[in-house]
C-alpha cells in the first residue's frame, strides 16, 4: 500500500518541484515503485518527466472521471506519472461547487494505492483548494526551503498551514524539511541552516540541495537530473537524499 508525500512550500522558488521530480526518480533508480502526480497547473512536474506519451490524459480528467486512465510510462521502469496543464485551473472552480471537495484527489488516488511504494504529489505553490486536497490526501509532507532570510518565517506559515489540515487529515506527519538551493560560499547559508536545525531538529534532513548548473539545465530537458547527468552533484545528492528519505521510513515502520 503506497505512502502518499505531498512536497509543499507556499513560497515559489525553492526547489518544490524540482524535489517532486527528482525524490520521485531517485526512488525508481532504487527500485521502489513510485507515482509522481503533477497537482500544479503550470506542469513543470510533467514537462520534467520524461513521459513516454504524445498525448495524454491528466489528473484533472482522472478526478473528473474515475473511470478514465492517465497513469503513463516514463525512461525509469519503476516510475509512473499522472501529468496536468493548464486545464487544472478550472477544476479549482469546479471544486468549490462540490460535495467533499477536500476529498476529490483522495477518493482518486485511493484504486492507485496497491500498485505503488510512494505516491509523490508536487503541489501549488499557494493555499488553494488544490493545496487542500494535496494535503488531505497525504500520509506526510516534504518542505524543501532555500537558506535565505525569510525562510523561517515562510516555514512557520506552512506549519500553520498544516495544522489547519489536520482538522480534516488528523494523520498528516511531517515528513521531513529539505534544504535547497544550499550555497556553502553565502555565509547567511549557514546562519539559515543552523537556526532551522536548532528549531526543528530531527525533521531536517542531513542532505542539503546545493546551487548546481546541471540541475538547473535539466529541466529544459525535459528529464530528472539522474537521466540528465548522473555523475553530477545535483544527482548525487538527490539520490542520497532518496536513500535517506528511505532510512527515515524504514525506522518510522519499526
Amino acid at each position: 500500500m503506497a505512502k502518499i508525500i505531498s512536497v509543499v512550500n507556499q513560497k515559489g522558488g525553492v526547489g518544490k518541484t524540482t524535489t517532486a521530480v527528482n525524490l520521485a526518480a531517485c526512488l525508481g533508480v532504487l527500485e521502489k515503485k513510485v507515482l509522481l502526480v503533477d497537482m500544479d497547473p503550470q506542469g513543470n512536474a510533467t514537462s520534467m518527466s520524461s513521459i513516454k506519451a504524445e498525448s495524454f490524459n491528466t489528473i484533472y480528467d482522472m478526478m473528473a472521471d474515475s473511470e478514465i486512465n492517465a497513469v503513463y510510462n516514463t525512461d525509469l521502469p519503476f516510475l509512473k506519472v499522472i501529468p496536468c496543464d493548464k486545464e487544472l485551473t478550472g477544476a479549482e472552480i469546479e471544486l468549490l461547487q462540490t460535495e467533499e471537495r477536500e476529498f476529490v484527489l483522495k477518493q482518486t488516488l485511493e484504486k492507485l494505492k496497491n500498485r505503488f511504494d510512494f505516491i509523490i504529489l508536487d503541489s501549488p505553490p499557494s493555499l488553494n483548494i488544490l493545496t487542500v486536497n494535496n494535503l488531505v490526501a497525504s500520509d506526510e509532507v516534504i518542505i524543501p526551503m532555500q537558506c535565505e532570510y525569510f525562510a523561517l518565517e515562510g516555514l512557520s506559515r506552512i506549519l500553520e498551514t498544516l495544522e489547519n489540515i489536520r482538522e480534516i487529515n488528523r494523520d498528516l506527519k511531517i515528513g521531513g524539511i529539505l534544504l535547497t538551493m544550499y550555497d556553502k560560499r553565502v555565509k547567511l547559508t549557514y546562519e539559515v541552516e543552523n537556526d532551522v536545525r536548532e528549531h526543528f531538529g530531527d525533521a531536517v534532513f542531513e542532505t542539503v540541495i546545493p546551487r548546481n548548473v546541471k540541475l538547473s539545465e535539466s529541466p529544459s530537458y525535459g528529464t530528472p537530473i539522474i537521466l540528465y547527468d548522473i555523475s553530477s552533484i545535483g544527482a548525487k545528492s538527490y539520490l542520497r537524499f532518496a536513500e535517506e528519505f528511505l532510512k527515515k521510513q524504514k525506522r518510522r515502520k519499526k
